[in-house]
């Protein structure tokens, strides 16, 4: 009765990839939370949230430093407003600027990795 294990090749090809992968996906999850921050601030304001209200006193107040340096790039339309332009030009900037960092990353660790090999 044969009761040796069976040989199982395992490549090393994919240990390699894996600070890739971390990276890009830290830094996703990072720009994502920010990016439903806005998202969360942009329909509260939308549906006119009680900003008295401490939750949503709380994303306001988070999401301020990430909405401030678009505020005045163009003219808020007079009366209550309907939809934040700033914060619509903050959710733009933090999507590109995520899927830059991610893609900076993956080609300086891809080539890192290439170099090892």
């Amino acid at each position: 009765m044969n009761t040796s294990l069976p040989i199982v090749n395992v490549s090393a090809e994919p240990a390699r990839d894996t600070s890739m992968w971390t990276a890009s996906r830290i830094i996703a999850l990072l720009f994502t939370v920010l990016e439903v921050l806005l998202l969360v601030r942009l329909a509260f304001k939308f549906l006119g949230a009680n900003a008295d209200q401490p939750f949503v006193s709380a994303i306001y107040g988070i999401t301020e430093p990430l909405v401030g340096p678009f505020r005045g790039i163009f003219a808020q339309p007079a009366g209550t407003p309907v939809v934040e332009i700033a914060a619509l030009l903050s959710i733009v900037f933090f999507v590109l600027v995520g899927a830059l960092i991610v893609a900076l990353v993956r080609a300086y660790t891809g080539r890192r990795a290439q170099a090892n090999a």
